[in-house]
């Protein structure tokens, strides 16, 4: 298993952290996601992952990395 590690932006609040990990979950290849409020840190496990594409979709999802 892959893990790449990202630190966004707009991390606020519970809700932040639902719409992130549904919104990757979504991608093809992620099979967890794990979300820290207090940092920002998105840190993303599974096989065939891709840094651009998934800070594409965090971007799209209105996260774009710090």
């Amino acid at each position: 298993m892959e893990t790449e590690i990202f630190t966004v932006q707009n991390v606020k609040c519970g809700g932040c952290v639902n719409n992130i990990k549904e919104g990757l979950t979504a991608v093809s290849g992620i099979q967890n996601v794990t979300v820290t409020i207090e940092t920002g840190l998105v840190q993303v496990e599974g096989e065939n992952l891709s840094h651009e594409k998934i800070a594409q979709k965090l971007g799209e999802l209105g996260y774009p990395e710090a």
